[in-house]
């Protein structure tokens, strides 16, 4: 059944739009559509079953969140940024949820981080149940400070853009095992509420998570070069 079926024949347009935003959305994390790849409407509307409007309105929306960029008269791209660009992020991030990961230590309820414990176990389990799979342990840290400020900052439209450097960042299996030790680390740190402790796991962390991440993203040819090298050859 395509995105268009539906019990009662068709789905209703904002179903069938989320819906399309939702499989680009998975399309550009787990990095199918990676950073600098153009994103083709009818290729993509060919895929789903759809029609290239809900495809058009979905990329539209992504435009909006920054996670595709579109410059006059060339292709829609999944945006890729600049090895100082990549930088930046890292280090904001660094900043932000190393402050975040203290006031968690703080603030999180016993209860709430037995429920993280269990989470970070099923997480990296060989078989997570459903919502394991979802668990994304930077965003319920972040989230645990309490701080809006904070969480604005890392969980709204950002949080796209740091989710996809966050996943090239664990893609080599090697990272993946490190980064799971660490992730132990830290909520060690907050199980002892030791704020000081807990802040300065994460921000190193996150400092060799942007390292790894430098090192694996070339620098990229900008859209216009890309396009005038195709029509060229």
């Amino acid at each position: 059944m395509d995105l268009q079926e539906a019990e009662t024949g068709e789905r209703r347009p904002e179903t069938l739009g989320e819906e399309v935003f939702g499989r680009i959305l998975e399309l550009i994390y787990s990095t199918e559509l990676a950073p600098g790849m153009v994103v083709n409407e009818s290729v993509l509307a060919t895929r789903f079953g759809v029609s290239r409007g809900p495809v058009r309105e979905a990329i539209r929306r992504l435009q909006g969140i920054q996670l595709v960029s579109r410059e006059p008269f060339l292709r829609a791209r999944v945006v890729s940024l600049s090895a100082q660009a990549i930088l930046e992020l890292f280090q904001m991030r660094e900043a932000l949820e190393g402050y975040a990961c203290r006031l968690a230590a703080q603030r999180m309820s016993e209860a709430e981080i037995d429920a993280l414990i269990a989470d970070l176990e099923a997480a990296h389990s060989g078989q997570p149940p459903p919502e394991a799979a979802r668990f994304d342990f930077h965003e319920r840290v972040v989230r645990a400070s309490g701080n809006n400020r904070i969480i604005d900052s890392l969980c709204g439209d950002l949080y796209h853009l740091l989710r996809i450097y966050r996943r090239i960042s664990g893609a080599v299996p090697e990272r993946k095992e490190l980064a799971f030790t660490e992730h132990w680390q830290i909520l060690r740190a907050i199980k002892m509420r030791d704020g000081a402790l807990a802040e300065s796991l994460m921000r190193s962390h996150v400092e060799r998570a942007g390292r790894h991440v430098l090192a694996q993203v070339p620098e990229t040819p900008s859209p216009a070069a890309t396009d005038a090298e195709k029509r060229a050859s």
